[in-house]
C-alpha cells in the first residue's frame, strides 16, 4: 500500500514557501496552503506571529510545529479524502496526492476515473464507473480490477494528459496565468512503459 509521506515530500518538492502573489487566486500562501480558501488553518496564527521578526518569511521554515500543522493539514484534506493509505500502488498515489493539492482532490479523482474508464477494454475487464470525483469503494474496485490486468504507466499517462490539459485551458481562459505554466508543466511527468 501506499505511503503518505512519499507522496508528501515529493508534493513538497513543487509547492514553494511562503508566497503573496496578487495574481494567485489563493492570496496569501504558504507551502501550498492558501489563505483565502483556508482562513481557519491553524498555522496562518503561527505565521502571524513571525510576521514581525527577523529573517520572515525564511524563519518559518525552521518551526516544527507549524511544519507539523503542514503535514497534518495535507494528510486530513488530500490524501485521507482519496484513500491513499488503500492504493495499492505508490506512483499512482504520488499523482493523485500531488495533483489534488495542486487542483483539488475532485478533479484529481475524476481523472483517475476517466482514466480507468478508458482502459477497461469496453467493459471486459471491469464496468465503467461514474466519473463523479468522488473516492469510495466502486473506484478503488475499478482500479484493483486495472492493476490486476495492466500496469500503471498508462492510467498515470492519461491522468497526466488530462492534468496538462486542464492547464492549456486554465491559460487560455486567464492569460494572466501563463506565469505560472513551467511550474505546473514540472507537474505533469510521463513514464516510459
Amino acid at each position: 500500500m501506499a505511503d503518505f509521506k512519499n507522496a508528501f515530500q515529493k508534493t513538497m518538492g513543487h509547492e514553494g514557501n511562503y508566497v503573496h502573489d496578487p495574481d494567485d487566486p489563493g492570496g496569501e500562501t504558504y507551502k501550498g496552503i492558501a489563505r483565502r480558501f483556508n482562513p481557519g488553518w491553524k498555522g496562518w496564527s503561527t505565521i502571524d506571529a513571525l510576521k514581525d521578526s527577523n529573517g520572515f518569511p525564511g524563519n518559518i521554515n525552521s518551526d516544527p510545529e507549524l511544519q507539523a500543522e503542514v503535514e497534518t493539514f495535507y494528510k486530513q484534506h488530500y490524501w485521507d479524502k482519496f484513500w491513499g493509505d488503500d492504493i495499492p500502488d505508490q506512483g499512482l498515489s504520488n499523482e493523485l496526492f500531488d495533483t489534488g493539492v495542486n487542483m483539488g482532490v475532485n478533479r484529481a479523482v475524476e481523472f483517475l476515473q476517466q482514466g480507468l474508464n478508458a482502459l477497461n477494454r469496453n467493459e471486459r475487464n471491469y464496468l465503467d464507473i461514474v466519473v463523479d470525483g468522488g473516492f469510495g469503494p466502486k473506484t478503488l474496485e475499478a482500479l484493483a480490477s486495472y492493476l490486476n490486468k495492466d500496469q500503471p504507466g498508462y492510467l498515470l499517462k492519461i491522468m497526466n494528459i488530462l492534468q496538462g490539459m486542464h492547464y492549456l485551458n486554465r491559460m487560455k481562459q486567464s492569460p494572466t496565468q501563463e506565469k505560472y505554466a513551467r511550474g505546473w508543466l514540472n507537474r505533469v511527468t510521463f513514464n516510459k512503459l
